[in-house]
């Protein structure tokens, strides 16, 4: 089948950012340390808000937990839910991790937000939200992702591509505060149309924009995906000062190094395999476009698309009580 359905035009609106000096020192290390997660921040960084990463191995998604300091008020980010494709079976593995942080630090769970409808994992942000009564929030253009799976799947009248699925749709400079922590939501396309960053004073949650600094930047052939678009977001991006962090959504690492998922402008700016410092637009769209052409599917695409773009709620029981998936086939003439 082929797989770019259609194209969406998206603004490239500029960002307003908003920093506060007053919120973090960061050690000069590019990576965070790697191994046990009880080591939930690496040593150096201290900051009113923790950040705490859980990296799944499987689909290499970083969750991160945000509260602040003396609160209980917390945000999760990109929650993972397993899927094993061989036995079509779902379990709570990498999930109950974040979980069983909430519950040891007394927390209270308020907000999760997507960074986008991901193909590569299921969002547990359905499964969170009913234990803990949170509420989901995704970028406003996600209507324009359901509306083209929508079509792809044959969904019916019983699926309505109108984001009501998620409890908060935020545009572009959107401000949002879970406790004292002050968020902005940035729309970042060119991934997909809905891609959003998501900032908390000098720290920002990029999604699937940019990778760590040896990985590059997201792929740009999903529907409604721009390797042009990407380019001016990820510029926006790279004109905030050099000290602010950037926390990555995932991590495929080149062999020879562990996972990692933080950095920072500077790094990206200067160090970038795909769109460092003067690496021109023609030349980031030629290279991203040739290496797409290059890349198979995720494996877990068909199922991930299908519930995220429900904000993780599974698909509705039939007769039989069993719920089902969809996948579409290509079929040669």
């Amino acid at each position: 089948m082929k797989f770019l359905v259609k194209k969406y035009l998206t603004s490239s609106s500029s960002i307003n950012i908003i920093l506060n000096s007053s919120i973090s020192k960061c050690t000069t290390s590019t990576l965070l340390p790697t191994g046990s997660t009880a080591k939930y921040f690496h040593e150096g960084f201290t900051m009113s808000q923790k950040i705490i990463p859980f990296f799944d191995p499987v689909t290499s998604t970083v969750t991160y937990l945000l509260h602040a300091d003396g609160e209980q008020a917390c945000v999760v980010i990109d929650p993972v839910l397993d899927y094993d494709p061989k036995a079509s079976a779902i379990s709570t593995t990498q999930v109950e991790r974040v979980i069983q942080y909430i519950n040891e630090h007394q927390l209270r769970l308020e907000l999760i937000l997507e960074t986008h409808a991901h193909a590569d994992h299921l969002s547990a942000a359905f499964y969170l939200k009913k234990k803990f009564g949170a509420r989901i929030g995704i970028g406003a253009s996600i209507v324009q992702v359901q509306d083209a799976f929508k079509a792809l799947f044959n969904f019916g009248a019983e699926f309505n591509a109108d984001g009501a699925q998620f409890d908060h749709l935020y545009a572009d400079n959107d401000s949002f505060k879970i406790g004292s922590m002050e968020f902005i939501a940035h729309h970042v396309p060119g991934h997909t149309p809905a891609d959003m960053a998501y900032q908390l004073d000098k720290a920002i949650f990029v999604g699937d924009t940019l990778f760590m600094p040896d990985v590059g930047t997201a792929r740009c052939d999903f529907p409604g995906g721009s390797a042009d678009v990407l380019y001016e977001s990820i510029q926006r991006l790279l004109d905030l000062p050099d000290d602010v962090t950037l926390y990555m959504c995932h991590d495929y690492p080149p062999a020879g190094r562990s996972p990692a998922w933080q950095t920072s402008v500077g790094q990206q700016r200067e160090m970038n395999i795909h769109i460092r410092r003067g690496v021109s637009k023609q030349e980031f769209i030629t290279m991203r476009q040739a290496r797409d052409r290059t890349l198979s599917m995720p494996t877990l695409i068909w199922p991930s698309l299908q519930i995220n773009i429900r904000a993780g709620e599974m698909p509705q029981a039939e007769n039989n009580g069993e719920s089902y998936l969809k996948i579409p086939l290509s079929i040669p003439a």
